[in-house]
C-alpha cells in the first residue's frame, strides 16, 4: 500500500521544445532527467519512473497535479512537450520517489515525447470517458508503449473524468474488456474528485 508523505513538487511549464534535431531533443531530455534526479530527497530513496500517455485533453496534467499536489485546476493549459512532477511515498516502509512524466498528446511533439518511454517502470494510458475518439486511439498509444518502453513496463489503462458519468460515451465494461484483452490494469478515475487517483499508483 502507498501512504502519502510530504513531498517536493515542481513542474516544468511552457518550455519550448521545438529543437532542430533529435540530438538537441535528447540533450534537453537528459537535462530534465538531471533536474529530476537532483531534487531534495531522503537518504537511500528508491526511484520509480512513470509516464502518462494519451490524447490531448484527456486530463493527464490534471491527474498529475491531483496526485502530487492534491489540487484540481479546471482550466489547465495544454502540455508543451513534457511536464514533470514528483511525490515521495512509502512502499514497504521504504521511501520511494515517484517521478511522473506527463507527455504531450499532440502529434507535433511526438518526436520529443517518445524519448521519455526509456527507463519507464510504468505507463498510465489515459482516455476521456466522455470523448469516444480518445478511447478509439488507445490502441495506437498502446502500440507505442509496447514498442518504445522497456519490455517489463507495467501499463495501466485509465478512463478519466468518471465524475461526468451523465456525459459518458465509453462504458466501464468497454474499458475493462479492452484492458483484459491486452493484459493491462484498468481503473476509471476523476482528477476533479480525486477518485482512484492515488489508487492508480497502488496498482502500479
Amino acid at each position: 500500500m502507498l501512504s502519502s508523505l510530504s513531498f517536493p513538487l515542481f513542474f516544468l511549464h511552457n518550455h519550448s521544445l521545438k529543437t532542430k534535431s533529435s540530438s538537441e531533443s535528447s540533450k534537453f531530455a537528459a537535462a530534465l532527467c538531471e533536474i529530476a534526479a537532483g531534487s531534495p530527497e531522503p537518504k537511500h530513496v528508491q526511484r520509480f519512473k512513470c509516464i502518462t500517455i494519451g490524447d490531448v485533453g484527456v486530463g493527464k496534467p490534471c491527474l498529475l497535479l491531483q496526485f502530487t499536489d492534491k489540487k484540481f485546476q479546471p482550466e489547465h493549459y495544454l502540455t508543451i512537450g513534457v511536464e514533470f512532477g514528483t511525490r515521495i511515498i512509502n512502499i514497504d516502509n521504504k521511501p520511494t520517489k515517484l517521478q511522473i512524466w506527463d507527455t504531450a498528446g499532440q502529434e507535433s511533439f511526438r518526436s520529443i515525447t517518445i524519448m521519455y518511454y526509456r527507463g519507464a517502470a510504468a505507463a498510465i494510458l489515459v482516455y476521456d470517458i466522455t470523448r469516444r475518439e480518445t478511447f478509439d486511439h488507445v490502441t495506437r498509444w498502446l502500440k507505442d508503449a509496447e514498442k518504445l518502453a522497456p519490455a517489463n513496463v507495467t501499463i495501466m489503462l485509465t478512463g478519466n473524468k468518471c465524475d461526468l458519468s451523465d456525459r459518458r460515451a465509453v462504458s466501464y465494461e468497454e474499458g475493462e474488456r479492452f484492458a483484459k484483452e491486452h493484459g493491462l490494469i484498468f481503473l476509471e478515475s476523476s482528477a476533479k474528485s480525486a477518485q482512484n487517483v492515488d489508487e492508480i499508483m497502488v496498482y502500479l
